[in-house]
């Protein structure tokens, strides 16, 4: 290694950091006894990879690598533990000639290359790597949470196929098993998924995140699948569900901390022939959107904000399972949201707790359905409503009832497009006079993900996504077409974040006369595309012109309309 100035001396003289900074780092490695460099990186005076790590590189004499660059075979990663690379932050990198290279921050800690030399059996030689890059490819190849299940597999000698898998430390790894879980947990909020899938297999276990409306592989040990049901006993454990019921499906929540929100954790239990499947929902209890952060343009901004301050009727919100009805209907309640209106919901199952407004919870094995709990709402004198979503023919006469006696009602209905509401209605048996007196609006929506802004770049649109979205040559002029790359930050998905795409039906005297007439959907849709109303792709071709997402997106989300 090459004869070098200090590190700290040798930024000062770069001009990277001040003596002041200099001196509050050396102050502060007196306490922690870590290397400098690792203070100054914590207390934000440089940047660990683009700063800290070349310039310790060139002091040292040891390599800085981009461990991104690498590939790493399965035989260099089955050289080192999990336990090890976990323990001391190391990565193996390459193997050869007996000579194995791994990746770590501090070179100079000869314990470390001495304990990594003696479990994998070879010489060892050291490159640099930033901490985020070694945490990253630890998980990418030993698997979320590798070293807990390492851990936890080395008290299991034997397993048998016919042994239930509870009986495999099911009490000694509980603490393992727990912490096994958090890592989950805390992934999947880092990757910002809504939905964690535990799926069981014949001879594994899946784990998926849901992320921005896609399903994505969560990489986890194979070892996993041995402690199945020591994850799902845990799991109801702390959602106060019965353990001992694995034959019927089961349903809880629970909620956990991190150091930026709280989450609110809804989980389901379904049986299958080879174990429970779980779904948790991560929902942020703190996580509250404004009407312009949904994604609405200006003028539907104006529009809902104007619809939701009358005094009575109903607004119908629609569209598929997990299009973001409910965060719209609580964007919505939390804007009127005022100590002079009493606002009362009955949902199932309540999503979030919003401050200042009663929530109900459906319970129909004790009778309290939405119906049931419609009647009682009415006797607490409320200025708003909202019904959870509008499921049969009863739900449906009574949320009517309530909007004609001078309430304002938000639900929600499973509808494709804003019109198909009104069919969706009239097939519940709901009179059409009913339906064209009480409803104000009805508002279809979708989500579509959003272009990375990390990799984003101009792009061609095909002759078929043209024809798709209903468009003409003369709509490209002046129009950049973008897409993403696909980058580290966005997952390689090229899509970073989600916003609605929107279809307003505002109900006026042309359009309530339809529906007295019993028109059909495309009747009802073609005359208030007449009137004004953009339809879901003429929506989403807004936010392609803006260069927030890419035309495949918005077909993709907006399907149905060619069906």
């Amino acid at each position: 290694m090459k004869s070098k100035s200090p590190i700290g001396q040798l930024l000062v003289e770069k001009n990277i950091i001040s003596v002041d900074q200099l001196n509050q780092a050396l102050d502060e490695q007196k306490q922690t006894k870590e290397m400098l460099g690792v203070t100054l990186v914590r207390l934000g005076f440089v940047d660990e990879e683009k700063i800290y790590l070349p310039i310790l590189s060139e002091q040292l004499d040891v390599p800085f690598i981009n461990l991104k660059d690498f590939s790493i075979s399965s035989d260099v990663v089955k050289r080192v533990p999990a336990k090890i690379v976990d323990y001391y932050k190391i990565m193996p990198v390459e193997y050869k000639n007996n000579i194995l290279t791994i990746a770590l921050t501090n070179p100079l800690d000869i314990h470390v290359l001495d304990d990594v030399a003696l479990a994998a059996k070879a010489k060892v030689d050291a490159v640099l790597a930033s901490h985020k890059d070694i945490e990253e490819a630890i998980r990418k190849y030993y698997g979320l949470g590798a070293q807990t299940i390492e851990k936890m597999m080395d008290g299991v000698s034997v397993i048998e196929e016919d042994l239930g898998h509870e009986d495999l430390e099911e009490l000694d790894s509980e603490a393992s098993i727990g912490k096994f879980i958090n890592q989950i947990l805390l992934e999947a909020y880092r990757d910002g998924a809504t939905d964690i899938h535990i799926e069981p297999f014949e001879d594994e276990l899946n784990v998926r995140y849901r992320v921005d409306g896609l399903l994505h592989d969560a990489k986890v040990p194979a070892n996993i699948k041995h402690f199945k049901d020591s994850i799902n006993s845990r799991i109801k454990i702390m959602s106060n569900l019965n353990i001992a019921e694995k034959r019927l499906p089961q349903d809880g929540r629970f909620k956990v901390r991190t150091k930026n929100a709280d989450l609110d954790l809804r989980v389901s239990f379904l049986p299958t022939p080879y174990g429970e499947s779980v779904v948790i929902r991560l929902l942020s209890s703190t996580k509250l959107y404004s009407l312009l952060d949904l994604g609405l343009d200006k003028q539907n901004e104006v529009l809902l904000s104007s619809l939701i301050k009358k005094p009575h009727g109903i607004i119908f919100l629609t569209g598929p399972t997990g299009s973001g009805k409910t965060t719209t209907l609580y964007s919505c309640l939390s804007k009127i949201n005022s100590i002079e209106k009493k606002i009362i919901t009955i949902e199932d199952p309540v999503e979030y707790q919003l401050k200042g407004i009663t929530q109900i919870q459906i319970n129909s094995q004790v009778g309290l359905t939405f119906a049931a709990g419609l009647r009682s709402m009415l006797r607490h004198d409320p200025d708003v409503m909202m019904v959870g979503e509008v499921r049969d023919a009863e739900t449906a006469e009574i949320t009517i009832q309530v909007a004609l006696t001078g309430h304002l009602v938000f639900s929600t209905l499973h509808t494709n497009d804003a019109a198909s509401a009104v069919a969706r209605l009239l097939d519940m048996g709901i009179e059409s006079y009913l339906i064209s007196s009480s409803v104000l609006c009805f508002i279809a929506q979708r989500l579509v993900r959003l272009i990375c802004p990390k990799c984003k770049q101009p792009a061609k649109i095909t002759p078929e996504m043209i024809q798709s979205l209903g468009l003409k040559q003369e709509d490209l002029q002046d129009v950049i077409i973008y897409e993403g790359k696909g980058c580290e930050f966005c997952g390689m998905t090229g899509y970073k974040g989600r916003q609605g795409i929107y279809e307003f039906l505002v109900l006026n005297e042309e359009i309530r006369d339809l529906i007295l007439q019993k028109a059909s959907a495309a009747q009802i849709k073609n005359k208030a595309v007449e009137f004004g109303m953009k339809t879901l792709r003429e929506s989403g071709w807004e936010k392609i012109k803006s260069g927030l997402t890419s035309p495949s997106e918005v077909i993709r989300v907006t399907q149905e309309e060619n069906i």
